[in-house]
């Protein structure tokens, strides 16, 4: 049922529009308050007044009373513009747009890297001709973000990512980082997930957006999986959500001649306003990109894979801080074979944390730090060998090679990876951010190469700088 408002509220609102504020102390105020009330006590009177003496007019020559407060011309101006109103909603309607949100942003970046003697502008560079590297991650994307819930709660959502979304990190080419379902079962808290889901675990997210930073930590872009194409549940209960998964990990589907898949889970208990912890993890068989190609036919094998995260965060004031902890293995991954020249497990731990204050409620400093122990059979990360623009694997000048044996002893030892950062951020407007980091990584044995002269150092640094527009 329409609301209609009361006169004597419009004329409350149009007497204090005729008195504007002014520095005043607090009796005055109250004094002008009471002279007020009076005011309208008496308008509202005298509209009364006016409304019954009609009414009595007519009461006494036996005729009905006027069914409106307006004229005839005012009744009719009033109908039409509401049946346009009526017809522009149901026009709305029909053509899909009840429930649906378009949202986006962009990215454009700076960065200069040591190691890799590299400075300039990116943006919707290609993951398959420039890689992912901590030094491009997800850097200089755009992302067009298109939500639709349908009558009784059916959700669907396509990201669109070209070049730098987690389909392109997938396949190379795909310019579609989320296309999926989410279907209510029993009630809205239950529900059925389906398509293609970023991975989620960890305390970073992939967008520029929902960043401190722009470059991601090591755990990020090394240890955790890119995401998932498959089926499952959403479940919600109280403080408690629980999302699992039977899918395809960073493949869109089973290579020829390889089966199986892997169940991935992720727990978040939101513990107040402020704080929460959760965890996530994968069990099952995945694509091997590190020793799984043996005849070179791009045709990857499945081994298995374990991971397992937990991550917090707390959130008071001008302070945020955030934590994770992470532990993975894959068969047939680590870079080194054994003596008799069979591939070994690639196993790896870390952690990394983040803290942020903001100096003002624009401007916000960050400081994050994170750790990789990756020393087991020569090293190897998840779908990462001997990489020397990353910084895994043995000691470089020691000339060892993926997936042999030790020739010798230091070739099964990986070095343990570092990372610090420093940046700022500053909202400039609604929907504009800026960006600069300072970032230094570093090994336990010298594993970048420096490619203007060829050697091998233990550390590297990188500058960047970003502008994020979103709407």
């Amino acid at each position: 049922m329409k609301k209609t408002i009361p006169p004597a509220t419009v004329l409350a609102v149009a007497l204090a529009a005729a008195f504007p504020a002014a520095a005043q102390s607090n009796a005055e105020i109250m004094q002008e308050l009471q002279q007020l009330r009076s005011r309208v006590g008496e308008l509202e009177k005298q509209l009364k007044e006016a409304q019954a003496k009609p009414a009595a007019a007519a009461g006494a020559a036996g005729a009905a009373a006027p069914q409106w407060g307006m004229t005839p011309e005012q009744a009719a101006e009033f109908n039409r513009i509401a049946i346009k109103t009526e017809s522009l909603q149901d026009n709305f309607i029909d053509q899909g747009f009840q429930g649906l949100t378009i949202s986006g942003q962009m990215q454009a970046a700076y960065v200069w890297t040591q190691a890799q003697n590299l400075a300039g502008f990116q943006f919707l560079d290609s993951v398959a001709s420039y890689g992912y590297n901590y030094w491009n991650s997800y850097i200089g994307m755009a992302m067009l973000d298109i939500q639709k819930e349908m009558e009784g709660g059916t959700k669907w959502r396509l990201t669109l990512t070209p070049q730098r979304g987690s389909g392109s990190v997938i396949d190379g080419y795909s310019i579609v980082n989320e296309a999926s379902v989410s279907i209510p079962l029993t009630d809205l808290q239950t529900r059925f997930i389906a398509g293609q889901i970023p991975d989620w675990s960890g305390y970073e997210y992939l967008p520029p957006t929902q960043n401190k930073l722009i470059t991601h930590n090591l755990l990020f872009d090394f240890t955790l999986p890119t995401g998932y194409i498959g089926a499952g549940l959403e479940l919600t209960s109280g403080k408690w959500l629980t999302k699992v998964m039977a899918a395809q990990m960073n493949q869109n589907a089973n290579d020829p001649g390889q089966r199986g898949s892997v169940l991935a889970f992720r727990v978040d208990y939101s513990k107040g306003e402020f704080e929460g912890f959760g965890a996530a993890g994968v069990w099952g068989k995945a694509p091997n990109f590190v020793n799984g190609d043996p005849d070179g036919d791009e045709y990857y094998d499945n081994s298995k894979i374990g991971l397992i995260e937990v991550d917090g965060y707390f959130v008071r004031g001008d302070w945020s801080v955030f934590g994770q902890l992470s532990y993975g293995r894959q068969a047939n991954a680590a870079i080194t074979a054994d003596a008799n020249g069979n591939l070994q497990t690639a196993s790896w731990y870390g952690a990394s944390g983040l803290a942020a204050y903001k100096f003002t409620p624009r401007l916000e400093g960050a400081l994050r730090f994170d750790y990789i122990n990756n020393t087991r059979n020569g090293g190897g990360l998840l779908g990462y060998g001997i990489d020397s623009s990353n910084g895994i694997g043995p000691d470089g000048n020691l000339g060892c090679v993926q997936g042999a044996a030790a020739v010798v002893p230091g070739c099964n030892d990986g070095a343990d990876r570092y990372a610090l950062s420093v940046g700022l951020n500053y909202l400039f407007n609604n929907y504009t951010m800026f960006k600069a980091e300072y970032r230094y990584d570093w090994a336990r044995q010298p594993v970048f190469l420096f490619v203007d002269d060829g050697i091998y150092r233990k550390s590297t640094n990188l500058f960047g700088a970003s502008v994020v527009v979103f709407f």
